[in-house]
């Protein structure tokens, strides 16, 4: 009996790999004996469409390093300037990042990082033939870049634009890390929808493949040999992979080469509002059962939002059909929205949920910077809250763009304010859902704040206005 089942187990297992790969027949869903994936189909088929791209860069002896900070008259500055005047002005990067071709007649995808300040560009095939690649545009929000070599009849990969990513789900990458040429490496996603510090608009896929300085700007695999990503950045504290790596979504790169390619400039939409998370505290303070969607703590003028109608403290929790989680789900959202569409906008409102339709305009450029507070001198305590505030001075208006209403907080003691978060120099505008008016209407509603509940506070810190969630006791 137990012989019998030591010869069935085997045959079963076998007839289980056989099913397996006869349900995917493409060759790169195929899985060896132990039922792990088989790569080896996907790197032979799709490995000749990625590039090793160096770069070459011109300094002047103005730009060498150490020289603008000796001034003229200073002994050493002649010394330094003949140094530098006898070494070679131009610099030869090594194998600097990766890419991927696109088209057969020789668009190449890559990141923006790769390719910045470069002044030759050169593109490396499989077969070692070289090009020099000319530079279509690149889009620093969207870390990608699109370059155009000239050659025919070149393999391409192909994009998973249809793909539905999902959290466990194996993928590869080839790229030239160190300048080992046609690497690949294999991993699982960790994680989708990752926001990383200026990236707003990026919903980044977070895998634990390997990558390392040289695979910028390489594939992203999954196993039906589809790109579904590029290869971006990693985190960590040694400059090495750490076990965390982060890739654009590929429907997020193709969306900007698209606009570079046929406008030479990317657009995105525009809503005009500063948003943040909904904490646990901050959900209690208005109401809901649990934290989600993006909270407003400002509201632009002359953007969007405000001729639609959006106020402080309005929570987005649904964009054009998108449900909205996080705060930083809306960016791309609304990045990817076509300017001058109306879009419907499902918000919660002083405990109300409401819909309201925006047109949507293209995002400028830049924004302006607020300046920093200074606290007046005229100050009223707060005990209860364990802060002393005062009422703003026509200067400070003008410098934080507060017309009316708010007090400033001077000092700030022990207490529910600190606990908070609330620091010295923050104007208070709203305070448990209503607009501060003065120092004693702030009083008064001090007062009346219940003992154990959470109450929310918008306070303008500088140019970042943000909503807190404080709590009184006893």
């Amino acid at each position: 009996m137990n012989g019998r089942k030591c010869s069935v187990f085997p045959l079963l297992a076998a007839l289980g790999v056989l099913l397996a790969s006869a349900l995917v027949p493409d060759a790169a869903r195929a899985v060896n004996q132990l039922g792990l994936p088989d790569f080896t189909g996907l790197v032979s088929k799709y490995s000749k469409a990625v590039v090793n791209i160096s770069t070459t860069s011109t300094r002047t002896l103005a730009e060498m390093p150490g020289l603008e900070n000796i001034p003229k008259d200073n002994p050493f500055y002649d010394f330094y300037r003949r140094f530098f005047e006898g070494q070679p002005q131009e610099r030869e990067g090594q194998s600097l990042g990766s890419g991927f071709i696109i088209s057969t007649d020789g668009y190449v995808i890559t990141n923006a990082h790769v390719v910045q300040g470069a002044d030759k560009i050169v593109v490396r095939l499989i077969d070692r033939r070289e090009y020099e690649a000319k530079l279509i545009g690149t889009d620093a929000k969207a870390d990608v870049a699109v370059l155009k070599i000239d050659a025919t009849g070149l393999p391409t990969v192909e994009l998973g634009l249809d793909h539905d990513l999902g959290v466990g789900e194996w993928v590869l990458a080839i790229g030239s890390p160190f300048g080992f040429d046609y690497s690949v490496t294999a991993g699982i996603v960790s994680a989708i929808g990752r926001s990383l510090p200026r990236g707003n608009y990026v919903p980044f896929i977070q895998t634990d493949v390997a990558i390392n300085p040289g695979n910028s700007g390489g594939p992203l695999f999954n196993l039906d040999g589809e790109v579904v990503g590029v290869n971006a950045q990693i985190f960590t504290r040694t400059g090495q992979y750490n076990g965390l790596s982060f890739a654009i979504p590929i429907d997020v790169a193709w969306d900007v080469a698209e606009q570079l390619r046929t406008r030479g400039r990317v657009s995105r939409g525009w809503l005009g509002v500063m948003i943040q998370d909904v904490t646990q505290e901050l959900a209690e303070s208005f109401g809901m059962d649990r934290p989600r969607g993006a909270l407003i703590a400002k509201v632009l003028p002359g953007s969007p939002a405000e001729d639609a109608g959006f106020e402080v403290g309005d929570i987005v929790l649904e964009f054009s059909g998108h449900d909205v989680t996080r705060s930083s789900d809306l960016p791309p959202i609304v990045g990817r929205t076509r300017v001058e569409t109306t879009t419907p906008v499902k918000v919660l409102r002083r405990g109300q949920r409401i819909e309201i339709e925006v047109v949507i305009a293209e995002l400028p450029e830049d924004g302006t910077t607020l300046a920093a507070t200074r606290p007046g001198s005229q100050s009223t305590a707060s005990a209860r809250l364990g802060l002393t505030v005062a009422d703003l001075k026509a200067e400070q208006r003008r410098e934080q763009e507060v017309p009316e209403g708010g007090v400033v907080v001077t000092e700030v003691g022990h207490g529910p304010g600190k606990a908070a978060g609330i620091e010295a120099g923050d104007i208070i505008v709203i305070f448990n859902n209503v607009e501060v008016e003065n120092v004693d209407q702030f009083q008064a509603l001090v007062k009346e704040l219940p003992v154990g509940k959470a109450a929310s506070v918008l306070v303008q810190r500088g140019a970042s206005p943000i909503f807190l969630a404080l709590k009184t006791e006893k």
